[in-house]
């Protein structure tokens, strides 16, 4: 017999969470935000990330966007905080992430290698615009001349402009939007507090003007949903018309905390597609090898044909980039 895809869940949030016994708390509309000090400010990157950096520093942990996938709700257990309902609602705060940050970037025993911002939630969500944690953090890395990528799906990385091509000057800086589909009505749905698909391809289109290399992070990659070459071949196209440097395609990756949330939406929302994700998943957290290969075979040569990469084959716009890009 085959075993049920979604488990019972993990165990209640304590009526106290943890998190509250260490930190200041305070409420900004339907917003709880835990203010507490940064213990490392450098994180190691998991490899089953399938991302090209071995380090990461994030402001903040959860993200107000809310993406139904996201494989840092997992972090929100050891805080005595649920993945699913509270994950988008109370946001862990590293208050001086900076201050810690130069003083490892500092230390003897760091061999400067390229940082990634934003893993843990999006550097650039709301509550950026009320705590302003990032400009500290891109000064930090500008000054030690340490390479880093800022991942976001805010607009609200355009502020900091200034700073990352002050940055530009002295190290290597670019940033990578995260784009796994152009369907805003599925945005809708599994990305309920994130911009548009639209208005990220803008942002990377505005970061390019500027002079900082952003690509796509065509992530995630949705089985049976967004993996059809008509949902592929649009979101790419749109990636090259917005002058993206790059595309990487990842492919919806179910570890424990974000396995139950996406999965009973997935009951919900589509439970015919139910038994064909246990054929591709398993009780792994990660699709079949061949199901991955192939899916990233089809975005090498998608983004081959539409020149994302080489200046001299970039794809002409054919039609605007303010066009809607939700697929009819």
């Amino acid at each position: 017999m085959q075993e049920p895809l979604v488990g019972a869940g993990g165990q209640a949030a304590a009526a106290r969470p943890r998190i509250e016994r260490q930190a200041v708390t305070r409420v900004f509309g339907g917003i709880t935000c835990y203010e507490v000090p940064a213990r490392a400010a450098l994180e190691r990157v998991p490899e089953a990330a399938e991302l090209p950096f071995a380090w990461g520093a994030s402001p903040y942990r959860g993200c107000e966007a809310g993406c139904g996938y996201c494989t840092a709700r997992r972090g929100h257990r050891y805080l005595g905080l649920d993945p699913g309902t509270d994950f988008a609602t109370k946001i862990v705060v590293k208050t001086d992430l900076a201050r810690r940050l130069r003083r490892e970037l500092a230390s003897p025993r760091w061999g400067g290698d390229p940082v990634a911002l934003g893993l843990t939630g999006d550097c650039y969500q709301p509550a950026e615009e009320i705590y302003h944690l990032m400009p500290g953090v891109i000064r930090a890395l500008a000054d030690a001349a340490n390479p880093f990528t800022v991942l976001t799906k805010s607009p609200l990385v355009l502020r900091d402009l200034d700073l990352l091509r002050d940055a530009a000057k002295v190290t290597q800086v670019g940033a990578l939007v995260s784009v796994g589909f152009v369907d805003d009505r599925l945005r809708r749905a599994v990305e309920p507090g994130a911009a548009t698909p639209q208005r990220r391809l803008e942002v990377c289109a505005a970061l390019n003007e500027a002079g900082i290399p952003c690509g796509v992070l065509m992530a995630p990659i949705l089985p049976l949903i967004t993996d059809s070459t008509d949902h592929l071949q649009a979101t790419v196209r749109r990636a090259a018309e917005a002058g993206a440097v790059s595309v990487t395609p990842i492919v919806l990756r179910l570890p424990a905390g974000a396995r139950e949330w996406y999965l009973r939406w997935l009951e919900r929302e589509h439970p015919g597609l139910v038994p064909r994700y246990q054929a591709l998943y398993g009780r792994g957290q990660v699709a079949e090898e061949g199901y991955r290969l192939r899916i990233a075979e089809q975005v090498r040569a998608l983004a081959e044909t539409y020149g994302i990469g080489r200046d001299a084959r970039r794809w002409r716009r054919r039609r605007s980039p303010a066009r809607q890009l939700a697929l009819v």
